[in-house]
């Protein structure tokens, strides 16, 4: 059994002319699916095209990340229902959507009024994920006890909540087991001075891990440093299951199975 990347951005590579490659080291790195998640309306409909020309090997999300939230945010989510109830491969999750601190403006009036933006598109779409009964694909950074907070006020099964690129610790991971949340790691956690994630991803515990790339960012140790792609999975993979003291065939048997049931993906 192979890998599934569950969180990667395809766009970059589409705009550099690189997809083909990228996809044929993925699976030539033993990454047998991959889900490529929507940010924004320029990239919802190509994903859904992606993941139809390469259906059983690309998913996709589409939602509105947090750091693409505008002043018309409203007519962005207002576009979302279509890729449930159009014709074509349909999203296997919402997201990513979220709050997000950290990219803030460093001016106090402007800073709270992208982040109203936030919290209002936040919840939006969480009322949308309920109504639709779909996994949501959740960022937080530097708002982590304020997207708790929202995820319990908004009514959706937390079991069907992952928390992707987790870079908490274990207290907070604590947060979302005792919800039935999940979190999902990237690069992140083979990085020297990440003890923290690393723990956080021991007490969540194997039986519940999801590994992922956040491609193109967050490239694993041994190639930090350069631009990350799908196939660079495996690098985490690896890592994990040396976390873990298991084999590479067991992580990722157990990886793969966690993520096909969370997305409702098919069998390869």
């Amino acid at each position: 059994m192979g890998l599934i990347d569950t969180h990667t951005h395809l766009a970059s590579f589409v705009r550099r002319d690189e997809l083909a490659a990228t996809l044929q080291r993925a699976r030539e790195a033993d990454v047998e699916a991959m889900i490529t998640i929507g940010t924004a309306s320029d990239d919802w409909s190509l994903y859904r095209e992606i993941a139809q020309a390469h259906r059983g090997f690309v998913d996709y999300t589409v939602g509105l990340h947090p750091c693409s939230v505008e002043a018309n945010w409203e007519e962005e989510l207002a576009l979302l229902p279509e890729f449930w109830d159009g014709d074509g491969v349909k999203p296997v999750a919402l997201g990513e959507c979220g709050l997000d601190r950290f990219h803030l403006p460093k001016d106090t009036v402007e800073a709270e009024k992208e982040f109203a933006y936030q919290r209002a598109a936040f919840a939006a779409q969480l009322v949308l994920a309920r109504n639709l009964n779909c996994p949501v694909v959740v960022h937080s950074r530097g708002a982590f006890a304020e997207t708790v907070q929202m995820i319990d006020e908004s009514g959706v099964e937390w079991s069907r909540v992952v928390f992707h690129c987790f870079a908490e610790g274990a207290q907070e991971m604590a947060e979302l087991q005792r919800r039935g949340g999940w979190g999902s790691f990237t690069g992140i956690v083979t990085y020297k001075n990440a003890g923290d994630v690393r723990e956080a991803a021991e007490f969540q515990g194997l039986d519940r891990l999801m590994v992922e790339t956040d491609a193109p960012y967050l490239t694993p140790v041994p190639l930090r440093g350069k631009p990350n792609e799908p196939a660079y999975v495996r690098h985490t993979a690896d890592f994990c299951a040396e976390l873990f003291s298991v084999s590479y065939e067991e992580l990722a048997a157990i990886t793969t199975k966690n993520a096909r049931e969370f997305y409702g993906l098919g069998k390869a």
